[in-house]
């Protein structure tokens, strides 16, 4: 008996081989996953200036908002409620001196519905020249869309 039970275990001889059947098969299951939500990961947001479906941004500090009315005057609010009327060098300037004190500051552009959109491109300029890196578009809520929604 002792004899058999040698043979057996000669025959057997371990495998140096890895098993990677079960990896195929968890890579498989997570391929289908990323291709069934990638078309849902929409990173951009669809908006109909001046109104959108667009969400409120949530910032720790006051951003700098300028604003243009129907008549292509330029607006700056450094904090809300203080809006000030400023020619397009006085936007530049004081914009440029914000910026240079703080890189990071948020500053968004809110242009009337009724004013001339080449208006507001000019405000995005003064902006860009005033070493401005991101300019957010601000809009108001879809009044019908918001009302359907609830």
């Amino acid at each position: 008996m002792a004899g058999i039970t040698a043979r057996r275990h000669r025959k057997r001889k371990l495998k140096a081989e890895i098993n990677v059947v079960p990896y195929i098969d968890v890579m498989l299951v997570l391929l289908i996953i990323f291709m069934v939500t990638a078309p849902l990961l929409n990173l951009g947001v669809d908006i109909d200036l001046p109104q959108s479906n667009a969400k409120s941004i949530q910032e720790k500090k006051d951003p700098v908002v300028v604003s243009v009315d129907p008549d292509g005057h330029y607006f700056l609010a450094l904090k809300a409620g203080s809006n000030e009327a400023v020619t397009a060098e006085a936007l530049q300037a004081k914009v440029s001196a914000i910026v240079a004190q703080n890189p990071d500051v948020a500053v968004f552009v809110a242009g009337d519905a009724k004013a001339n959109y080449q208006r507001v491109m000019d405000a995005l300029v003064l902006l860009q020249s005033a070493n401005v890196k991101k300019v957010g578009l601000m809009s108001q809520p879809d009044q019908a869309q918001s009302q359907a929604g609830r």
